[in-house]
Parts: structure tokens; sequence; C-alpha cells
């Protein structure tokens, strides 16, 4: 009995020589710890999505023809998803087509002289370029996602095999690539919006052909037939090729009356010739001002206001906060200008339009006590107005109020209600259905510019309203780089669904903000 535990002890010192000192045993080293599953995990994301990158950029695209021009399309690891199509040198169009964490990139490589000459000489063709363009994207789309799915498997796979030098392991992240691209097709499948490409974003010189979109009035008519805007987007940048340095001349629909909106112009000259230009290139039938024309509203700025006799279109303004009443007297006097106050309304361009100027002259920039309140108490006297003018049976089309704060006081008695003072844009339907539509600086926040970091952007929009019902159906944002700066972008947009709620009642007060 005495040699059993003798013999115990000898067993275990064997074993213990045999399997090496334990972790933290006296007099043994310390064995490396095992790695946390987490930390596994991550780092074998980690090289999936960064094999899978490097799988897409070396054979992940494909050159496809699409109608009259030589297309290279490839997917792009993206946050938020959406495609870009790069149309050399005239620029590129940015679509939110989708939402998924990769993006499709198009870049127009060139137009074929054969193809795109037939088109031009026989233009009865282009009405069957629609099914040409939709089975060469088509067809270009399937070859790519089977590339695509060759590239990141096998770039995942192959970085894998570099990292952990186990073909298992490295099998298993071809595998997840895949299964991660899956996903993110089932992503962008599930949210594919067909209606981006009548929302495009522009820049470069693209942004100076707003027609590569077609007209107002084909975009609540062919609203829903994707394919055929299509085919009418490759149409027209087909034409912009054919024309090199002269672009098409923007046509919009004899039915559509188009409305340029700007604000805050402070007293920036170049002003003047931007508007000019818009009004020649968008054939518009009426400005709006929201005021904030001035920068201090003396009588020596007067002489800065004489151009707008002279822009080519009909001028309709209201008072801004550096915009005086010596302001107002000298543009009442001169031609082609509609001034409109205290809720006066005009008839011009097919549209009914009533105004209220801002009830604070602060050219100082100063915030005087109780503003937000006045602003409020104008706001309400112009709803009034408006409710006025409805039961006389000229209902307007159309409310301008220069502060934000005022203009939000309209809701329920107007379609649609324009303002400025905030040298940013903001888009809302009010909660009874008024649209409140407030512009940036037209003027890039005129001789204040130099005192930015960066220069203030300058924007005004070009609106399209239905002739019949007078009723908004879509808004080109126009945005120029500022002081010094030659971007330029045209956003297409369209108006969201009203929602639904009960109105206001036709003498109740006027909602705040």
């Amino acid at each position: 009995m005495a040699r059993d535990p003798i013999r115990a002890a000898r067993v275990r010192v064997r074993h213990l020589h045999r399997s090496g000192p334990r972790s933290g045993a006296p007099g043994g080293s310390l064995a490396a710890a095992p790695a946390h599953p987490y930390a596994r995990a991550l780092g074998l994301l980690a090289v999936v999505v960064l094999g899978a990158w490097l799988g897409l950029l070396a054979v992940g695209s494909v050159r496809t023809p699409v109608g009259p021009m030589d297309t290279t399309m490839t997917l792009r690891p993206s946050l938020t998803g959406g495609t870009k199509i790069n149309v050399a040198p005239l620029g590129a169009l940015q679509l939110d087509s989708h939402t998924a964490p990769v993006r499709l990139d198009v870049d127009v490589d060139q137009l074929d002289p054969e193809r795109s000459q037939a088109l031009v000489k026989h233009p009865e063709r282009l009405s069957g370029l629609q099914g040409e363009v939709t089975g060469d994207v088509a067809s270009g789309t399937r070859e790519l996602a089977v590339r695509s799915c060759v590239a990141v498997v096998s770039g995942a796979t192959a970085l894998g095999l570099a990292v952990y030098r186990r073909p298992r392991r490295a099998l298993a992240a071809g595998g997840l690539a895949l299964a991660l691209l899956a996903a993110s097709g089932v992503s962008a499948y599930a949210t594919w919006n067909p209606k981006s490409v009548l929302e495009p974003k522009f820049s470069g010189l693209l942004s100076s052909a707003p027609s590569v979109v077609g007209d107002a009035r084909s975009i609540v008519t062919d609203f829903d037939v994707y394919q055929q805007e299509l085919a009418r987007l490759v149409t027209n940048v087909t034409k912009l090729y054919d024309a090199t340095s002269t672009l098409p001349v923007y046509r919009p629909d004899p039915a559509t009356i188009r409305v340029l909106h700007v604000s805050d112009i402070h007293l920036n000259p170049a002003s003047w010739h931007i508007i000019s230009s818009l009004v020649k290139q968008y054939e518009i039938d009426v400005i709006i001002d929201s005021g904030d024309t001035m920068d201090h509203g003396t009588a020596a700025e007067n002489g800065f206001l004489d151009p707008v006799q002279d822009l080519g279109a009909p001028y309709v303004w209201v008072r801004g906060n550096h915009d005086s009443e010596v302001t107002q007297a000298y543009l009442d006097e001169l031609g082609n200008v509609h001034v409109l106050d205290r809720g006066s309304a005009v008839d011009v361009a097919g549209l009914r339009i009533a105004g209220t100027g801002d009830p604070q002259f602060t050219p100082d920039r100063s915030r005087t006590p109780g503003g937000k309140a006045s602003e409020q108490l104008a706001g309400m006297r112009l709803a009034s107005a408006l409710r006025d003018q409805k039961r006389a049976g000229t209902p307007v089309d159309i409310a301008v109020a220069h502060d934000p704060d005022a203009a939000r006081e309209t809701d329920g008695t107007v379609p649609l209600v324009l303002s400025g003072h905030v040298h940013h844009r903001v888009n809302e339907l009010l909660k009874f259905g008024t649209r409140l539509k407030v512009e940036g600086s037209t003027g890039g926040g005129g001789l204040r510019a130099v005192q930015n970091e960066k220069p203030e952007k300058v924007r005004a929009s070009v609106l399209y309203l239905d002739r019949s019902t007078r009723r908004l159906q879509a808004w080109d944002e126009i945005t120029l780089g500022g002081l010094g700066l030659t971007t330029a972008e045209v956003g297409r947009h369209l108006p969201e669904e009203k929602p639904t709620g009960r109105s206001p009642s036709p003498t109740g007060s006027p909602t705040s903000p």
C-alpha cells in the first residue's frame, strides 16, 4: 500500500515532463494564450473584405457596349450604394439607385463613331434604342455579376491562404466573401429605386445640360417607365458627345410654367449674370426673389438694382430684413418688377403670387427681442390675406415671405410657399399640406463671402408647375462654387406624396412652427 502514492507521484512527474510546464507553473514559461473567438472572427472578416476588394479591383470589371457607347462597369465597396456614371470629359451623374455596401460605377470610355453617326443621321432609329439599351445593360449586368463573384471569391481565398496558410480557413474566407456579395445583391434588389434616373445629380459640364433627364411633363407621364427614361438618358448623352462643345439647349414642355427662385443676393453683381443665364437656358417664365437683395438698404445702393429690368422675365420681389423701405420704393418704380407686401397679390405668367415684406429691418445683423414673434405675426397676416383671396374666387398659387418663420404660418392656405434668409436650402411638406421651399444665397453670401474660411456656394432653383393645375411637378437645384470656384451641380427632384391629415379650419388661426 505504501508504494501506491510513490507510483502515482512518478506517473504525475512523467506526465508533466511529456506535456511541458503548465502556464503559470513555477519555473515554467507562459504558454501563448489562444486568440479570443471575437478577435478571430474580426480578423477573418477583415481578410474577407480586403481580399474581396482587391479581387474586384483586379478582375471585377467588364467592358460592354451600351447603345452607341463603349462602357466599363465595375462594382466598388461603398457605405451608401448608388450608381455613378462617369461621362468623360463632360462630368458625372450620380443616382440613388439602391442602398447596399456596393456601388455600381459605369465609365463611358468612348463613343463608337459609326453607331453614333447612324443615330444622328437616322433619328427614326432612336425609337428602337430602348430595347437595344435594355438588352445591353441586362447582358452587361449578368456578366458583371458572374465576374464579381469570381473576383471576390478568388481575392478572399488568396488572401486567406496567404494569411492563415490553411486551405480550410482560406476556403472559408472565399465562401464568406461570396455570401457577403450575395447579401449585397439581395439588399440592392430589395432597395432598387427605378425612379432614381429621374432625380440625378450632375457635376462638371453635364450640369449645363439638364435636358438629359427630359422635360417636366415627361417626369409625370412616364414616371414609372424606367426603361424609357434609361433609353432617353443614353440618347441625350449621345447627342452631347456629338455636339462636343455645343451643349444642347434645354427645351421644357410648353405646358410647364418655369419659375426661377432666387434669394439673398446681398449686393453680389455676379448674381445678375447668373440669373440672366438661367433665364435663357431654362426659358424661365417668372423670377421670384424672396428678399435680402441688398446688404444695408441705403439709397446709395439702389443703382445695384437696375439690371432687374433686363433679365428677360418678370421679377416678383418681397422685402428682406436687409432691404429697407427705400429699397422697396425704388424697385416699385422699375419696369418689369412686381413688389409684394402685406399680402398683396399679382397675376403673372399664369400664376397668382402673393407675398409680404419682412417686418424687421436689421442690416447690422442684430437680433431684436421678439423678432420671431413679429415674423409669425407677419405670416399670420399673410395667411389671412390668402384666405381672403380664396373666398374671393382668386386663390393664390405661390406665397412668398423672406423668413421661414413667417412662411410656416401659411400652412394650409396655399400649395407652395417660398422663403430665404437662412442661406441654406430647406424642402419641407408642412402639417396641413403646404410645401415650404427655402432657397440658399444666390449671391453666395454677398460681400461677406470674403470673410469666411470657405466660399459660400451660389444657389438657385428652377420650379416646374403644371400650367393647368398650377401645382409643383419637379424642381432643379442649381449649385455653383462660391468666390473663386468653378464647380457646378444640378440636381433633379420630385415632390413626395402628400401626407393624409385633417385640413385646418378656414377661419382658424394658423399653426405655430
